[in-house]
């Protein structure tokens, strides 16, 4: 949905939408006042009308934009093309973003958007959906690799696979449509990386909630034994607190600074309060029970993640000279403390929001003898029981 937006450095307004898979911002003369306002937002939802009914040409709304020349380009290669077989990518990606809107968060639906006009568009939007082919599709991967990110590092092959993605689902849909073969069948994605984890032990948790602000200690012990995702702390209410069941119901989350539902079946759960937690909460109550938010800064406001992580987060594990770690690690520290304490792995799973316990194993169980330090030690007490085996010195120094 396009809007009006006023320029900071000179007050005029300006109309800012899409139309055919293009972000588009047009400069009016007119000042930020209620009235031009409106009188552009009457306009705006005119254009967009037009738009969603395919009638809308761009030169008689902005004839001196250089945006009108190359709309006015575009229809007359659709014209020149309207006998070929399958539409151009850029049109038919539009299509297929309009009829997926539905399904999606607002905020996948901007990564999308961004992936779209930033990477697929400029490289298959004057292609016919039906005559990209393989050759092409690999191409265009192989030279992400090439492309830098603003610390000049290469994009990693999990940001290459979720540019990717997209250009399957498009071509998949198409195919289907149109009758052909995806040329991306058969195409794998690239092996990523085993995902960076890297938990706090107790010691260590134990030295970031004695070391921290008193204003974020509640905060962040409510982070290390839940497992809640940063967005989904961020964005819980006192509502969503339920003392007598001893529950956090997760129900949202803030995403890029906005209250969504959460992002799959799975992450819709009620997680056990501990102890710890339950106290923590109940002092955090005495402080913020009155607003919305659990967390909140002083006008009531949720917490600025970006914001708590650089003044308060990085800052303290410099001070405490921890390596530096991204505050999700509080939620795998709760994963490790949980499976060390020997708690089932169904209900850990549920925890965390996961649907099966697959994730759990594969991701986390190889920090558990790390925390416990009683590798292979059941095993062993196992044997000296049944075989009454000679102890070995060591390992029963660590048990």
């Amino acid at each position: 949905m396009g809007k009006i937006v006023a320029r900071p450095e000179s007050g005029k307004l300006y109309f800012d939408f899409r139309f055919r898979g293009k972000r588009c911002r047009e400069q009016t003369a007119l000042d930020n006042t209620p009235a031009n306002r409106k009188k552009l937002q009457a306009i705006l939802k005119r254009i967009e009308a037009e738009i969603t009914l395919g009638n809308f040409e761009y030169h008689k709304y902005f004839p001196d934009s250089p945006k009108a020349q190359e709309f006015t380009r575009q229809a007359e290669l659709q014209r020149a093309r309207a006998a070929h077989d399958t539409p151009l990518f850029s049109e038919f990606s539009q299509t297929w973003l309009d009829e997926m809107r539905i399904q999606w968060r607002r905020s996948y639906i901007a990564t999308i958007e961004g992936t779209l006009e930033n990477y697929l568009i400029p490289e298959f939007g004057e292609s016919e959906v039906g005559h990209i082919t393989r050759q092409g599709i690999l191409s265009f991967r192989a030279s992400l690799a090439k492309v830098e990110t603003r610390s000049k590092k290469p994009l990693s092959a999990s940001r290459i696979n979720r540019i990717m993605t997209p250009l399957r689902m498009i071509l998949g849909e198409a195919a289907n449509r149109f009758e052909f073969t995806s040329p991306y069948q058969g195409i794998k994605s690239l092996k990523v990386p085993r995902s960076d984890v890297e938990p706090f032990s107790l010691e260590e948790v134990r030295l970031i909630l004695d070391t921290v602000r008193t204003d974020f200690r509640n905060y962040y012990t409510v982070r290390f034994f839940t497992g809640l995702r940063t967005g989904e702390i961020d964005g819980l209410h006192w509502d969503c607190v339920d003392f007598q069941r001893r529950q956090i119901l997760v129900r949202q989350a803030i995403v890029e600074g906005e209250i969504e539902q959460t992002k799959t079946d799975g992450s819709y759960r009620h997680v056990a309060m501990s102890q710890v937690v339950f106290d923590a909460l109940k002092d955090q109550q005495k402080a913020t029970g009155t607003n919305t938010f659990v967390f909140c800064n002083r006008e009531g406001n949720p917490l600025n993640h970006n914001n708590v992580t650089q003044r308060i987060w990085y800052p303290l594990l410099r001070h405490l000279g921890l390596r530096k770690r991204r505050p999700y690690q509080t939620r795998h520290t709760a994963a490790t403390l949980w499976l060390a304490a020997g708690e089932n792995p169904e209900w850990i799973a549920r925890q965390m929001g996961h649907t099966t316990t697959e994730m759990l194993f594969r991701v986390y169980s190889r920090y558990v003898p790390n925390l416990t330090r009683r590798d292979g030690s059941a095993f062993e007490r196992l044997l000296i029981n049944e075989f009454n085996a000679k102890t070995d010195p060591k390992k029963e120094g660590d048990s």
